[in-house]
């Protein structure tokens, strides 16, 4: 088993509640620490790895996602909709190129929903998040 090196203690730096909240918007989504590095190293680590970055998200806002998520998971509408898309294509439900059409986009909102909250709960839209 290869040993493992001790992490550096972490540095501390007091901030007036102006000068935090400046450094949180220039950082964005990026989390402080990292974007302090970045900045102070010009993002270069000093030979240093470079860690994997998550993105800053409050908790609060990631429950309400991932519960959005889940509702739009159990309610079933992509495989309702992509039942009617179906049945449409092989003429079992007669529909006019209107329909059909509206049909195609709300298959295509509810994927570009589903990529969207994956993507703010910091998963990659081509996979599914892990349990």
């Amino acid at each position: 088993m290869p040993e493992r090196t001790p992490k550096p203690p972490p540095f501390s730096l007091r901030l007036t509640p102006e000068e935090r909240s400046r450094l949180e918007e220039l950082a964005g989504n990026e989390p402080l620490g990292a974007y302090i590095k970045r900045k102070v190293f010009d993002g270069n680590g000093i030979g240093a790895k470079r860690a994997r970055s998550r993105l800053r998200r409050p908790l609060k806002d990631e429950q309400k996602l991932a519960q959005v998520l889940a509702m739009l998971g159990q309610s079933r509408i992509a495989n309702n909709l992509n039942q009617l898309a179906k049945a449409a294509n092989i003429g079992t439900l007669p529909v006019l190129p209107d329909t059909e059409q509206e049909i195609r986009k709300a298959c295509a909102d509810v994927a570009l929903m589903r990529r969207e909250l994956l993507l703010a709960l910091g998963h990659r839209s081509d996979t599914e998040p892990s349990p």
